[in-house]
């Protein structure tokens, strides 16, 4: 069987991609010989096959002359006439090959070449009978020689996790996920657009920080050789964009990766990108007012609605106002009113009742956490800012003026995830390292004896926020979460484009 063939007609084997392997490495050395480079030079002058497209005028008078480049997606011979199928992240275009314009000995070359063969074109384009807009074919000009066959025809990549381990060939093969990863790009186009358009900086603070600080999640370790010292990847960049609030920079935001080592999930990578953002003298009203207006903005420019398609059953509609409901109060609709007024062992035995995994060595709080992140969290589909939650929680935010165990925050909720943090930002340093020395409290049983607790609590922090920080508001946006959000991929690895994924042992 044919190269051709094989590639189209039928799923390939371990031992058929070896044969075929072997095959186009004899057509290399053909090709060296033939005084033809397989793996070419520069080409000038390729024009994006969508501009192409958008260049033709079927009245012309004088013929439309182009150039493109990209991968060779299929062929067909028909006597002396080659059409071919070539493709470049924008667009298809047909390729017509005559053997009377191109010249016998070029012609014979041409049909030497292979599916996912990388080539140059120069020709004019014209309307074949059938209505195709083509491209006359004067000179097709090889640049690289694809030595393994794509993914078969007909079926694809089926393997999810091959999909991921080589998204190049999902890239190629996959246009629903090439479109993905195109509204990826312009949807942070826009976030950055939309920012700069209000003034906020993009700054960039260290991924390599001495300190884990900034969120509660267990960090990767590393050493820094040149200092001779233990450092940490960032869990998240807070408390340094908060440095640049008491330094002047009312406006600021950072979009780039944390790192958290923890597990992995249809909703998690320990690898992810985040976006936070800080604005002197607002408040957790004005990032709900901001994200609000973000995530609309974003959705109407790039996808020109507010009505998001998840299945074929599920519309996530973003037109504003968005729900705002406080933490207690949802809790109250799912356990009752009377949840926070019984006592502590009644709320362990009706989470245990629940199937949580709960004592009643778990702390109040902590309860209370389990029933909303396992049970109600997931039920916010439309857009739910939820509200006043538990200063333990959350030991980075300003009290609630009315009610000091409660902290001024939001968690943005979408489709049953948590999309967006924002806080009413603490900037009362003597409460600061209260709350830092509560946390650690809860982590360690004699906090006065540990000798480490410098490496645990941000001296240079507090002695930041000691010299003045504004009042402020801040919030963080999960950035792949969000991409998954608009496009309704279903897993974060939909929308990453390498996502982490277990070493494979060697057979």
């Amino acid at each position: 069987m044919s190269d051709n063939n094989i590639e189209n007609n039928e799923q390939i084997s371990a031992q058929e991609h070896e044969d075929l392997f072997s095959q186009r490495l004899a057509k290399v050395a053909e090709l060296s010989e033939a005084g033809i480079e397989p793996f070419g030079q520069r080409f000038d002058g390729a024009t994006m096959i969508e501009k192409i497209r958008e260049s033709y005028v079927e009245e012309s008078e004088e013929p439309i002359k182009v150039t493109a480049a990209g991968r060779i997606m299929a062929m067909r011979t028909m006597g002396n006439v080659i059409f071919a199928d070539l493709r470049d992240s924008s667009d298809r275009i047909q390729l017509f090959i005559s053997k009377k314009v191109v010249g016998a000995d070029a012609f014979k070359l041409i049909k030497r070449f292979d599916i996912g063969d990388i080539v140059g074109v120069n020709g004019e384009l014209f309307t074949t009978k059938t209505g195709e807009l083509s491209i006359r074919t004067s000179e097709l000009t090889l640049l690289s020689k694809a030595m393994r066959p794509l993914p078969e025809k007909w079926h694809g990549l089926t393997n999810v996790e091959q999909r991921y381990r080589q998204r190049y060939l999902d890239l190629i093969d996959n246009n629903d996920s090439r479109d993905t990863f195109k509204k990826r790009f312009q949807i942070i186009r826009e976030i950055r657009n939309f920012l700069e358009k209000r003034d906020f900086y993009e700054v960039e603070t260290p991924m390599l920080q001495p300190i884990a600080g900034g969120a509660s999640a267990n960090p990767f370790k590393t050493f820094y050789e040149a200092l001779n010292s233990p450092m940490f990847m960032r869990i998240a960049p807070e408390l340094y964009l908060k440095r640049l609030l008491v330094g002047g920079f009312e406006r600021v935001y950072e979009l780039n990766r944390n790192f958290r080592n923890e597990g992995m999930s249809r909703r998690h990578n320990p690898e992810f990108t985040m976006m936070e953002i800080y604005q002197a003298y607002g408040n957790c009203e004005s990032m709900m007012d901001l994200v609000e207006d973000l995530v609309t903005t974003v959705a109407m420019n790039v996808f020109g609605t507010l009505q998001i398609k998840h299945n074929e059953d599920k519309i996530i509609d973003l037109t504003r106002p968005w729900r705002r409901v406080a933490y207690e109060d949802l809790v109250k609709e799912f356990c009752g009113e009377d949840w926070f007024t019984q006592p502590f062992e009644n709320r362990v035995a009706k989470a245990q009742e629940l199937k949580l995994d709960v004592d009643m060595n778990t702390s109040d709080v902590e309860v209370t956490q389990e029933v909303y992140e396992k049970l109600i969290e997931h039920t916010l589909i439309q857009p739910t800012f939820v509200t006043r939650l538990p200063k333990e929680l959350v030991p980075l935010a300003k009290a609630c003026s009315d009610n000091d165990s409660l902290v001024d925050v939001f968690e943005l909720e979408i489709n049953g995830q948590e999309i967006a943090p924002g806080y009413s930002e603490l900037n009362d340093p003597i409460e600061q390292r209260k709350r830092f020395m509560e946390q650690l409290e809860r982590e360690y049983e004699n906090v006065e004896e540990l000798e480490n607790l410098d490496d645990l609590i941000d001296e240079d922090f507090l002695t930041a926020m000691e010299h003045g920080m504004p009042p402020a508001g801040g919030m963080g946006i999960g950035i792949d979460r969000l991409v998954m959000m608009l496009t309704g991929a279903e897993s974060i690895r939909d929308v990453v484009l390498f996502p982490q994924l277990r070493r494979r042992k060697k057979q």
